[in-house]
């Protein structure tokens, strides 16, 4: 039988940020933020809510589209820049509260918003050599950890979570092919570096804000992200035997505008076939491409016999691609 994606299912926080709203917190405006990443609103969650909360959403809407139970689930990996806590991972608290019982589940940390692509990528490895199935989790609340002082990454940023149960199955959504890469060479062009023993959490840098200060060289972000993204979509194509015109769509990981449309144009693919939900949701790291997955087969972008194309890069400098026939 066929390996893919038994499931899918994503949540989203209720409350709505537009724009305008964040003029009340730096020097910027909805035209300023629009015409430089094409985002018009985000999600934010509510002070209530934690990673987990948003995580444990998504999975249960994920479990119930699969039409299996928690107690079908065998392995659990939860791709995630703003854990729960910092130790123990995400994922413990995410394994306790599906009710799934003791089975291995682990988080997928700083890889960035490639983290969920590169976790298919292990479930489908996974789900082949063990028959499991395994449920797959991107989750952000990038807002709760992020400088909201700075105008150059706060107003790129969105809270959500989307999942997939990955395993076998007769007529599944199936995973043909998956490719992976890392250039640690660029991991400083994009990250968080205070919190970890290089330099660790103290009252002084609290105070200065420094442990939500996120390094982000656009310029080399940019450049790098549609390279990557580029090479690993033509490199996944290759390994399943297909051509970019074979592609019915392309979901890729929903950074900002610019982003999306020159992959789209370095790959020759029309812009019909390229998938964004960017305008209403930001940037939402992990959470981003199996919530625009989700989204497109809820809009009916998906039939049944489509060839679609995801892929995704994030801090590292990490970079994923998969290659599912629905």
């Amino acid at each position: 039988m066929a390996v893919g994606l038994l499931g899918l299912g994503a949540y989203l926080p209720e409350r709505i940020m537009e724009n305008d709203e964040w003029a009340e917190h730096v020097d910027t405006s909805d035209e300023w933020i629009s015409s430089r990443t094409g985002i018009l609103r985000r999600r934010v969650a509510a002070e209530s809510e934690s990673t987990a909360d948003l995580a444990v959403a998504a999975a249960q809407r994920a479990i119930a589209d699969s039409g299996l139970g928690v107690e079908d689930i065998d392995e659990i990996i939860v791709a995630t820049d703003t854990p729960e806590v910092y130790i123990p991972d995400t994922a413990s608290f995410v394994q306790a509260r599906l009710g799934v019982g003791e089975v291995t589940a682990y988080d997928l940390g700083g890889s960035g918003c490639a983290g969920f692509v590169l976790g298919l990528d292990i479930a489908r490895s996974r789900a082949i050599a063990n028959d499991r199935r395994v449920l797959v989790i991107g989750v952000e609340l990038l807002t709760r950890l992020m400088n909201w002082k700075d105008r150059n990454t706060c107003v790129l940023f969105g809270d959500a979570a989307g999942a997939a149960v990955v395993g076998a199955g007769p007529g599944v959504p199936e995973i043909l092919a998956a490719t992976a890469g890392t250039d640690g060479t660029r991991s400083d062009i994009l990250g968080l570096e205070v919190g970890g023993t290089r330099a660790p959490f103290t009252e002084e840098r609290a105070l200065a804000g420094l442990h939500k200060e996120i390094v982000m060289n656009g310029r080399e972000v940019f450049r790098e992200a549609v390279r990557r993204m580029t090479k690993a979509s033509n490199d996944v194509l290759a390994q399943a035997g297909f051509g970019v015109d074979d592609l019915d769509l392309v979901v890729p990981h929903q950074a900002n505008r610019r982003i999306l449309d020159a992959v789209g144009d370095r790959l020759g693919v029309p812009a019909e076939k390229l998938f964004a939900n960017v305008q209403e949701y930001g940037n939402t790291g992990s959470a981003s491409v199996p919530v625009a997955l989700w989204e497109a087969r809820e809009q009916g972008r998906i039939r049944p016999g489509d060839l679609v194309l995801l892929t995704a890069f994030g801090a590292g400098f990490h970079w994923a691609a998969v290659l599912v026939r629905f």
